[in-house]
């Protein structure tokens, strides 16, 4: 089938004309924000779980596992955590269904929350700015592991060597995202099978070493305790609290595809990697100091098998954050930045490098880690809990079209170019959740009042979702029948 040119909404840069690539030659995807033609889809629900599985196959999911033992919590309580985190997928895999249904990303989707202009703020900071952030984090433990894998062979490794390291894998990764949705739907599945085989050998060996007995030597108590649980539930959770693209990776499946297929195949292919990880950082801390993490695991693997094992994740973290720039292009659109999907992938990943040379020459890494997650979760939890309530609401009916008519006469105009509901219920739930939040850096008062428990992300979740929904009711009507398809 050959694609057509597709006139775009406003606001929107033009589609480039695209023809249709021949099978052993990618092409670089013509499509940014605009709607994807009936014509153009194609796949299974299904296809969703390999390439999701892929960029959750992931080494921070290994020390965030490792960082629960940190906290204090004994093994079984580490591996519950990890369960109880893991089970934010669900809410990634919502957020997928509106993809099918209108053919249109995430970016375009959430103007039915915030409105044509409020839209273009939400975006910019979690859809955007958000984005750079794990990009820089996750490109900051690849190179890392760079080093490590260049010093296992001999090779020197000063500051030229590691700014050509950082630079090596911030092309790889780019170059995955500019191409685009064919590459990815291509790769994934390969990366998956291949990486799933090396970290299930690896987390063989962390078993055969780990202490299964293993106890803290002064066990937590009280409010200690519920501090270090909830912390951990923050850590483990805010990486499938920072998926509201995975709509963008199902936009291309055909719009009668069953939306409870493509919840499912999404949230398993990233909560069975993320569980089986985080569990075998626990795990790997029971035996060896978990503080370094490249150190501790390199000590417990054999000799052979570490430059297979540092390969892995390096291509990991480049599979992870191809999704993510992927987005962050499209975000970039959305927002109203004249540029070309590509172009905007570019401009994305140069600011992405940016900020991992700060995190890699300036930053504690663990440290910068932990902060970052945790703090992000204040904002992304209600952001999260909009979206699905939203999903809920109008029964993941979603026009397309009507999403991308960005005019004053557009359904999603609401107030002003804004969804007073939408941007209300985000800014007093993260507001809420941030007096809630008790990190390395920060301490609100009602944390504080707590003995140092962390509350942000429950607080954060239900009261946007709560508050969202009446708001919606009252100041628009339910069901808001201006968005559903007629």
């Amino acid at each position: 089938m050959t694609p057509t040119q597709q006139p775009a909404p406003s606001g929107a840069p033009l589609p480039a004309l695209a023809t249709a690539p021949a099978p052993s030659r990618p092409r670089v995807e013509a499509h940014g924000i605009d709607v994807i033609p009936d014509a153009e889809r194609h796949g299974r629900a299904r296809d969703l779980f390999a390439l999701w599985c892929a960029p959750n196959i992931s080494y921070l999911s290994v020390v965030v596992g490792g960082a629960l033992v940190l906290l204090g919590l004994e093994l079984w309580q580490a591996i519950a955590v990890a369960a109880a985190g893991c089970l934010f997928s669900v809410v990634t895999g919502i957020v997928a269904i509106p993809g099918p249904a209108s053919g249109t990303p995430s970016q375009v989707t959430t103007r039915a929350m915030y409105g044509v202009r409020g839209n273009r703020v939400a975006i910019a900071v979690n859809g955007w700015f958000v984005s750079v952030c794990y990009i820089a984090i996750n490109w900051a433990a690849a190179a890392a592991v760079g080093y490590a894998l260049l010093q296992h062979f001999g090779v020197p490794v000063g500051t030229p060597v590691k700014l050509l390291v950082i630079a090596a894998i911030a092309t790889a990764t780019v170059t995955v995202a500019i191409f685009g949705q064919g590459m990815i739907s291509r790769l994934y599945p390969l990366l998956s099978l291949l990486l799933g085989i090396v970290f299930l050998v690896m987390s063989g060996f962390v078993v055969a070493r780990a202490d299964v007995g293993f106890a803290q030597p002064a066990p937590l108590h009280g409010p200690a305790l519920w501090a270090a649980v909830l912390g951990g539930v923050t850590l483990v959770a805010a990486a499938p609290l920072s998926y509201t693209i995975s709509s963008d990776f199902a936009r291309y499946l055909p719009p009668d595809t069953s939306p409870a297929s493509v919840a499912t195949a999404t949230a398993f292919g990233g909560a069975i990697p993320g569980f089986v990880l985080v569990s075998v950082g626990a795990l790997a801390a029971t035996a060896v100091d978990i503080s370094d993490p490249q150190a501790g695991l390199i000590s417990m693997i054999p000799s052979w098998f570490v430059p297979v094992f540092l390969v892995a994740v390096i291509v990991s973290t480049v599979s992870n954050n191809a999704l993510t720039s992927y987005s962050a292009g499209l975000a970039l659109q959305s927002v109203g930045v004249p540029l070309s999907r590509a172009r905007a992938v570019a401009v994305t990943g140069v600011l992405g490098a940016v900020l991992t040379l700060y995190a890699l020459f300036v930053s504690d890494f663990l440290g910068a880690v932990s902060s970052a997650l945790s703090m992000l979760v204040v904002l992304m939890g209600p952001i999260m809990a909009v979206y699905v309530t939203d999903i809920v609401l109008r029964r993941g009916r979603y026009d397309g079209p009507a999403l991308s008519d960005v005019s004053s006469t557009s359904r999603f105009w609401f107030t002003g170019g804004v969804n007073l509901a939408g941007a209300v219920s985000v800014l007093a739930a993260a507001g809420l959740a941030l007096l809630c939040a008790h990190t390395v850096e920060f301490r609100g008062p009602i944390a504080v009042g707590l003995g140092g428990i962390d509350l942000s992300l429950p607080v954060g979740v239900l009261v946007a979702a709560g508050l969202y929904a009446l708001l919606t009711r009252i100041l628009y009507g339910f069901p808001t029948t201006a968005s559903e398809k007629p």
